[in-house]
């Protein structure tokens, strides 16, 4: 399928509250056409709320429940299980509505994580998609559990010290039915990779890399060019696994069987105002060489897990 076959019902409207250059609404748009109009989505407080429109008008035509920061694994869980209720009472007929996730990196690396953990051991039948942005953006670029190392935000301003943590591999060993990345510089491989997780029962969970001009400091035009930049340099890898089994995708599975090299992990990260004090800083050489060294390390360690 190419990009212009892609279903033509949107299911973002006009009158969205989202910054230009967003890159929320351009996932969701992409998520809406493979999903389709059968299913029930829900929000936590994130930039996706903040913006989709006064009340009680909204930009999103399709289900959607805003609930509380902590609650999407319960959520989701609990409506998958009421509508498996009412299905088996006769109450409803035909096929069961796909439930959905949409939260950001908070509300999935730290503030949701315990009860998305316990959903995901369980496997509740939903799909928890994680808008990953590297902060909360939303409240104003607050540090997250998915901020990378050296990058600037308000409870980070001299630069982050520590890693992200690894999430979705986190989610893998949970051995649920469908785990995935992707990126909206690759949006067929984001279409594929939904329309697959739509098609399969359980617990399901893919995690979309969404530069956030606003937080990062770059040119709103340029969005889903860093997008490919962290492709492109290791930065952000693609995969996917079923039951624990892994697989790379795209340019990563090019990365990791040498058919082409990494791009400099600078021309990724210079245009990012918030790495200025790393670009500043007299340590700037040994940071950038420990930046790669942990990129080559994490694709070495996923082609290991993918030989499992």
């Amino acid at each position: 399928m190419k990009i212009k076959e892609l279903p033509s019902t949107e299911y973002i409207i006009p009158g969205t509250g989202a910054c230009a250059g967003c890159p929320l609404t351009t996932g969701l748009r992409i998520i809406g056409k493979a999903l389709g109009e059968n299913a029930i989505g829900f929000l936590t407080p994130s930039c996706a709320v903040a913006s989709m429109g006064l009340t009680p008008q909204t930009c999103y035509t399709f289900s959607a429940l805003n609930i509380c920061f902590a609650s999407a694994g319960a959520s989701a869980g609990g409506a998958a299980m009421a509508l498996d209720a009412l299905y088996r009472k006769g109450k409803l007929k035909g096929e069961k509505p796909v439930v959905f996730n949409w939260v950001g990196d908070g509300g999935t690396y730290d503030i949701g994580f315990q009860g998305l953990s316990a959903s995901a051991e369980r496997n509740d039948d939903f799909l928890h998609f994680c808008y990953n942005n590297e902060a909360y953006s939303n409240t104003g670029n607050q540090r997250s559990g998915a901020t990378p190392q050296y990058a600037l935000t308000t409870t980070s301003p001299l630069g982050k010290e520590m890693g992200q943590k690894n999430v979705p591999l986190i989610m893998l060993e949970h051995r649920p039915p469908y785990v995935a990345t992707a990126s909206l510089a690759y949006p067929m491989d984001l279409y594929r990779k939904v329309e697959k997780a739509r098609k399969i029962t359980g617990f399901r969970y893919i995690e979309i890399h969404m530069p956030c001009c606003t937080s990062w400091r770059f040119p709103p035009a340029d969005t889903i060019r860093m997008s490919k930049l962290a492709v492109k340099t290791g930065s952000w890898l693609l995969w996917e696994g079923e039951y624990g089994k892994l697989t790379l995708n795209g340019v990563t599975a090019s990365l990791a069987e040498g058919k082409r090299k990494p791009s400099p992990v600078e021309s990724y990260l210079k245009p990012q105002g918030r790495f200025s004090t790393l670009f500043k800083s007299s340590e700037k050489e040994q940071q950038l060489a420990q930046i790669e060294a942990n990129i080559g390390r994490e694709l070495e360690f996923m082609v290991g897990r993918a030989k499992l």
